[in-house]
């Protein structure tokens, strides 16, 4: 058994409960351009995504210079909405995220994000949470060529930790993480709490460990005193 040397999540729908913050902007932007609200459960399981998918949802667009229009709206708004601290406090660690966090630093275990958020979101969502400091890498599409799928961003942050990609793990909420952390190696685990969509079935994305909240991860870490088996 090889003993954990990094644990590495998604931000939105894995670390963070940040589906409020869309749902108020979407439904802000939707208002502006007098159109009805979507419903707020329809932006909830969509989140994960991505600012694109949301717009194209809705104002029935494809792709094309108007859905980049829309998705810049979107992106100013969203900035707007999170860089103020008393209504962007909706935004909450999922319960048991705290003390994982806790007990992964107590082993002296890396831990680390890996989003397709943009920095100056991702920082400040961090920052709200007293997170930023703590955490030992940030990885952000401004700092990768390619988004996940593509393993680029976790490759990056398994060699800025110096932590083996075969002993870390990477846990998120859509199947592009588990796409991504299987590319890059790593252990994958599927955060069925998150925001998956009516038509995924995350048990079919073929993650290392399926959970339906993050004490079953605790659990199972427990479990296996920390350490995963190498591959064959």
């Amino acid at each position: 058994m090889n003993t954990i040397e990094g644990i590495f999540f998604d931000l939105d729908g894995t670390l963070l409960n940040t589906a409020e913050d869309f749902v108020v902007t979407v439904n802000q932007m939707l208002d502006d351009y007098k159109q009805q609200p979507m419903p707020a459960e329809h932006i909830r399981r969509n989140v994960s995504a991505g600012s694109r998918t949301l717009m194209k949802m809705a104002f029935s667009l494809t792709d094309g210079e108007m859905l980049e229009q829309r998705r810049n709206e979107f992106l100013s708004l969203y900035n707007q909405h999170i860089q103020d601290q008393e209504r962007s406090s909706s935004a909450q660690l999922y319960p048991g995220i705290k003390e994982l966090i806790s007990a992964i630093e107590e082993r002296d275990i890396i831990w680390g994000v890996i989003t397709n958020k943009p920095r100056a979101y991702a920082e400040k969502l961090l920052e709200q949470q007293d997170l930023l400091k703590r955490t030992a890498t940030l990885l952000c599409p401004d700092d990768a060529n390619l988004p996940k799928p593509h393993p680029e961003s976790l490759l990056r942050a398994c060699q800025q930790t110096r932590c083996a990609p075969e002993k870390s793990i990477y846990i998120g909420d859509h199947i592009r993480d588990i796409q991504a952390g299987k590319a890059a190696g790593m252990i994958t685990v599927a955060a069925h709490y998150g925001y998956i969509a009516d038509t995924d079935d995350p048990t079919q994305w073929s993650a290392d460990l399926n959970i339906n909240n993050i004490s079953e991860f605790h659990h199972w870490l427990n479990r296996t005193d920390w350490a995963i088996a190498p591959r064959e």
